[in-house]
């Protein structure tokens, strides 16, 4: 195996983890600045800035929001932050400027604009997060905040055109998980184009069972957790996950039809 280069970005993203219990401290304002204007700085399609963020600090909020995601420590964070998708801002924008924006012209309702928006939401997140680690604060990215988008657009009083993509908890850490392995490079990296011979992937995930299984027994051996395959072959077939998918959208205003 080819030997990595070392820096501290590096190092920060090669142990990041997620965190799930939090120190009782709250974060500096210093901090609370340096991580949102990182993630201001993150990448945006053709310059459209068409994700907001959303800080809870209400406590009847954070309560909700555990509760949606059925995780209690959610409730706790120090820092807890819902990143949405966010066109509601660029219509009214555009609306100023003579836009019609309840026409058929009116395209940042479609399908590209918000996969964009939801794309871009997620790079925010991601340079927060990695702003927060390196400031030696632990985060977990909260999908579960999805469990209930109705609730969430009602909560957070959510706006046409706009939408929820994650959440994210920050804190200084009060616990020190394990790594958890990685597939091999070979199974998700290609040169030219994808390998899709069904063999290959049998091969080379019936390795990664086993690292997967030894993360697993170190973490608790009186806990026998499935193999990474068979978890995979239940998620497959999870029928909870219709529930979170993008029918509430046009609610919000949004056609993904076109």
């Amino acid at each position: 195996m080819t030997a990595l280069l070392h820096n501290e970005t590096i190092d920060v993203l090669l142990n990041r983890r997620s965190i799930r219990a939090f120190r009782d401290e709250p974060l500096s304002e210093e901090t609370v600045a340096t991580i949102e204007t990182a993630a201001q700085h993150a990448a945006s399609s053709q310059y459209l800035n068409d994700w907001s963020v959303i800080r809870v600090t209400d406590q009847e909020r954070k309560d909700a929001l555990a509760e949606i995601g059925g995780q209690p420590y959610i409730a706790t964070a120090p820092a807890l932050y819902v990143f949405v998708l966010d066109e509601y801002r660029n219509m009214v924008i555009a609306r100023e400027q003579g836009v019609d924006v309840d026409g058929d012209a009116f395209t940042l309702k479609n399908s590209y604009r918000f996969s964009q928006a939801q794309n871009d939401a997620v790079l925010a997140l991601h340079a927060m997060e990695t702003a927060a680690e390196s400031l030696g604060l632990g985060c977990v990215i909260l999908g579960s905040i999805l469990n209930d988008i109705p609730r969430l657009i009602e909560l957070f009083e959510l706006p046409k055109y706009t939408y929820p993509v994650l959440g994210i908890a920050i804190g200084k850490p009060a616990q020190e998980p394990a790594l958890k392995p990685r597939m091999g490079r070979g199974l998700q990296f290609f040169d030219d184009v994808y390998n899709s011979d069904p063999a290959f992937v049998t091969r080379n995930i019936a390795v990664f069972n086993d690292e997967v299984h030894t993360y697993h027994d170190l973490r608790d051996p009186n806990t026998p957790v499935p193999t990474y395959d068979v978890q995979t072959a239940n998620k497959a077939t999870d029928t909870s996950v219709l529930e979170r998918g993008f029918d509430h959208a046009a609610a919000q205003g949004f056609d993904l039809d076109h």
